[in-house]
């Protein structure tokens, strides 16, 4: 059984900063991505940046050069640095886990992020 839980929403102001956390728990290979997708109230849940165990990222358009995924592979951790964070940027933020070898994924509860104008 898989778990997945994010931490470390909030709200602040546009201009500034949060970070992210999430961690995967339970029987996981190594071989998988870990990511973080939004949904906006009306919206449809969209990419906002992935990375891959071995190392590759992938960004939105609209958060390249703002956002940054990293992670803790020994952990199973990933990480989204959001900087210069805009009120379009308010969403729930919740974090995804792929494991390719067992074309699986779990999702994360969510996190609310909200950037007052």
């Amino acid at each position: 059984q898989v778990q997945v839980v994010e931490s470390g929403g909030g709200l602040v102001q546009a201009g500034g900063s949060l970070r992210l956390s999430c961690a995967a728990s339970g029987s996981i290979f190594r071989l998988n991505r870990m990511g973080w997708y939004r949904q906006a109230p009306g919206k449809q849940r969209e990419l906002v940046a992935t990375i891959t165990s071995g190392g590759s990222t992938n960004y939105a358009d609209s958060v390249k050069g703002r956002f940054t995924i990293s992670r803790d592979n020994a952990e199973n951790t990933v990480y989204l640095q959001m900087n210069s964070l805009k009120p379009e940027d308010t969403a729930v933020y919740y974090c995804n886990l792929y494991q390719f070898l067992r074309n699986s994924e779990n999702w994360g509860q969510g996190t609310q992020v909200t950037v007052s104008s």
